[in-house]
């Protein structure tokens, strides 16, 4: 089923939040590579990959927030305890946030120092502000700080998946996973 429905999330976003999760993996290893690299035409390509790949996950977090307003989502688990249910939306929040923020961030850097952003050579961004050493310093520093607090959300949002499937023993995580349907529909 494409659409979500009151207990589970539905193929579109299923596949919204599986490809987002492996490329922000990919993105967090290009990033860390990225840097660590001497200057050099590796370092250039690496952290080109990295831009498309930042503006393609900004690209599919609007595509996912739109879907999200358009399709309601599946009921928390009546077991939550309060602080929980707040922690849960706290953090979905954060991670959108984050998504959209990051690669922001990533291209006023880029801007600011002049440097093109290209979504994979097949077009090229416009800049969003002008040059500036200042800003590129300080987006710098606010990318590398909102990637520090994507990772320690992420470990939350998959230890709290894993608690939810392996302690709880709740269909948390089931429902997002392709091919959990059968087994969740029986249930209903």
């Amino acid at each position: 089923m494409l659409r979500n429905t009151r207990t589970r999330w539905g193929a579109l976003t299923q596949l919204l939040h599986w490809l987002i999760a492996v490329l922000i993996g990919v993105q967090i290893a290009l990033g860390l590579i990225g840097t660590a690299l001497p200057l050099s035409m590796t370092k250039l390509v690496t952290l080109a990959r990295h831009k498309s790949l930042g503006i393609t996950i900004l690209a599919l977090a609007l595509v996912r927030l739109t879907w999200r307003a358009l399709n309601p989502s599946p009921e928390l688990p009546g077991t939550l305890k309060p602080y929980e249910r707040v922690l849960a939306r706290v953090t979905h929040t954060a991670l959108y946030v984050l998504m959209i923020a990051l690669p922001l961030t990533g291209w006023i850097m880029s801007s600011a120092r002049g440097f093109p952003v290209s979504w994979f050579n097949l077009f090229q961004l416009p800049n969003l502000v002008r040059r500036s050493a200042t800003l590129y310093h300080a987006m710098v520093r606010v990318h590398v700080l909102l990637a520090i607090a994507l990772g320690l959300i992420l470990v939350l949002h998959i230890a709290a998946a894993i608690k939810h499937h392996f302690v709880l023993k709740d269909d948390t995580l089931r429902r997002m996973l392709p091919g959990a349907h059968a087994a969740l529909t029986r249930k209903e």
